[in-house]
């Protein structure tokens, strides 16, 4: 991994991180909280995964085309869509039950 991309995955970690606190709902619901009588911890945990795209890919990513999986059908995720949200711990309806078994090797 190269340092630039270390910088800006630390960015992202700060971008993130930047977000959570100036949030006015999440500020909301801790104050909230803390009415109740409570002190609030938050802790989050973000998981960045990165796929080396091949070159061809890289170049229409940088082009702006985006990384959309053309061979999708629109509406429909791709398996690399289906092992990020499941990483999230977040389930798809219609989705296989041996599938996330599957996407653990």
């Amino acid at each position: 991994m190269t340092s630039r991309l270390r910088e800006l995955i630390q960015q992202l970690g700060e971008a993130i991180h930047e977000s959570v606190i100036e949030s006015e709902q999440i500020a909301g619901v801790v104050q909230d909280i803390r009415k109740h009588g409570f002190d609030v911890l938050l802790m989050l945990e973000a998981t960045i995964g990165l796929n080396e795209v091949a070159a061809k890919e890289a170049e229409a990513a940088a082009a702006g085309s985006g990384s959309v999986d053309k061979d999708a059908p629109a509406g429909e995720f791709t398996p690399n869509d289906l092992h990020f949200l499941r990483s999230l711990r977040i389930s798809v309806e219609g989705e296989e039950e041996g599938a996330a078994e599957n996407d653990t090797e």
